[in-house]
């Protein structure tokens, strides 16, 4: 390369550096690819199981009376016996010397080793095997919900290592086992291997998750810019679940199981490339300040509020995604392709709910956005099971979506701006509280949800998780103004969206910083 491009190469690569847009879009690419794998499982999981460990999953798989017969001995194997019994008619099996003129003669020929009458078609196709179907919703609860578990013990220690290295070589590690648990589903086999597989994806994406939201809350100081980043970055997140679900069930429908994971670890390598060019992941930039204790924050009553409603919302999705596909098969007789596409109003709903409400959600007051979606994420659970098609989820799944989308890009900021306000503005650790509050939800949900489906059925499970939502729904009324430390007032933004209060531990405010002119200032602002 001539020098000369290589100086404008340099200059671009340092602006790249510097320019706060850059760092959102290598977030909004890690939580995009990171949530395609997320969900990508959903439809291929149950049906990959099925087929590979049900015993009698080719026999109601492939319809009875397409059998193919003995071609030397009768042209068609099933035929119809007129009974003078009982004025019915019964399908035989015709195989050996027996031929179909013999059988309605009243003689017959047949060998005695081989059954006459064949067993009955699944009803409408569905498939056989209702226990095993039971089991498996257990099974595949507990193969989804080890991601979550391994990221709810890896998060607090990735929230301090971003306090003592910086962000950038923890997204790089999140990246590079993100690659290796894509490669490893693309070629396991067994449910052993996929549940290895799902556990590791669980540890890149703590790294990635905890590692791209606290790099943004540090770049994005103004509350007002952050929420606008925080809703972009959520947005990748949306388009990975909206990506995730109907890509996979097509392509395992039609190309192979291994074929949508092999594509995503391409472009986790495409991802890996741009990490190396923008984040300088060699690079350690430990934060000049130190950060409040995940302990001390874990006492904070406001940033618990507002970790619950990240949990209980996410934890009806996180329900739905083991169950939902089982229940298709088993009520609705759906082909594979439909198991993931039933996901995708919920995530076209999510990419527009993020999006925009993380604007909306300034102006409105992002406590009252919270309130209203977790409502509606209970009112919208109520309504899955009336469902008789694939067609009829298409409204509860779609208000699932918006409503979660309105909680996130709400709730997601408030973290952030809680800890300026009552703590120190070091972000990694809030976040990996904000990361566990997701993760308890993806873990509680499926490990759950599929032993309630088998004691007491799915629309029990969607009676009670959105009777939760709507029950903790009033909570959210506290975030609407958390009191703030005297020492963190002076600081604040007056454009800050929540109204504040002060409180002190010392029995005086003589010593309060503010004087009565600001407090005049401060409420106009509002």
């Amino acid at each position: 390369m001539p020098p000369p491009a290589q100086r404008v190469c340099w200059r671009w690569l340092a602006a790249g550096r510097a320019s706060r847009r850059l760092v959102l879009v290598v977030v909004f690419v890690a939580l995009l690819l990171d949530n395609i794998e997320l969900t990508v499982v959903v439809p291929i999981v149950p049906t990959f199981l099925y087929v590979t460990e049900y015993e009698g999953a080719n026999r109601s798989l492939v319809p009875a009376w397409t059998e193919p017969a003995p071609p030397a001995l009768k042209p068609f194997p099933f035929s119809s016996v007129f009974s003078y019994f009982d004025n019915t008619t019964a399908t035989v099996s015709v195989s050996g010397s027996t031929s179909t003129a013999e059988l309605v003669n009243g003689t017959e020929s047949s060998h005695p080793e081989q059954p006459l009458i064949s067993s009955p078609p699944p009803p409408s196709g569905c498939l056989e095997g209702e226990e095993f179907l039971a089991k498996e919703n257990v099974r595949v609860g507990l193969l989804f919900a080890s991601k979550a578990l391994v990221q709810l013990v890896v998060n607090p220690s990735v929230g301090l290592l971003t306090n003592r290295i910086g962000y950038n070589i923890p997204m790089f590690i999140g990246f590079s086992i993100m690659f290796l648990s894509t490669i490893m589903f693309a070629f396991s086999g067994t449910y052993t291997l996929l549940f290895i597989a799902r556990a590791l994806q669980g540890i890149g994406s703590s790294f990635s998750s905890v590692a791209g939201l606290g790099m943004l809350a540090s770049v994005y100081t103004d509350d007002f810019e952050r929420g606008n980043a925080m809703g972009i970055a959520l947005g990748g997140l949306a388009l990975g679940v909206l990506i995730g679900a109907p890509f996979g069930s097509v392509m395992y429908e039609f190309v192979g199981k291994s074929s949508p994971f092999l594509v995503l670890a391409f472009l986790a390598l495409l991802d890996g490339a741009l990490q190396l060019c923008i984040l300088q992941p060699s690079k350690i930039s430990p934060e000049s300040t130190r950060g409040t204790p995940v302990f001390t924050l874990l006492r904070d009553p406001y940033i618990l509020v507002a970790a619950g409603a990240l949990c209980f919302s996410n934890m009806g999705v996180a329900m739905l995604e083991p169950t939902l596909p089982i229940w298709m098969m088993q009520t609705m007789c759906s082909p594979k392709w439909q198991l993931g596409m039933a996901f995708l109003p919920a995530s076209i709903s999510y990419l527009i709910g993020t999006n925009l409400f993380g604007i909306l959600a300034n102006k409105m007051g992002r406590w009252l956005c919270s309130l209203i979606g977790m409502a509606v994420v209970g009112i919208s659970l109520l309504c899955v099971p009336l469902a008789q098609s694939i067609y009829g989820l298409i409204g509860p799944n779609g208000g699932l979506g918006f409503a979660i989308g309105m909680v996130d890009s709400s709730m997601m900021p408030i973290m952030g701006y809680l800890v300026d306000l009552r703590h120190t503005s070091v972000y990694g650790n809030v976040y990996a509280i904000a990361d566990v509050a997701f993760c308890m939800g993806f873990a509680i949900g499926p490990s759950t949800g599929g032993a309630i489906v088998r004691a007491i059925g799915f629309p029990w499970l969607m009676v009670i998780i959105g009777v939760i939502n709507m029950a903790y729904a009033p909570l959210c009324w506290y975030l609407r103004n958390p009191p703030a430390k005297e020492e963190k007032i002076a600081i604040l933004s007056q454009e800050c969206p929540m109204q504040t209060q002060s409180y002190t531990t010392q029995k005086t405010l003589r010593d309060f910083p503010l004087t009565d002119d600001s407090d005049v200032e401060a409420g106009s602002a509002e």
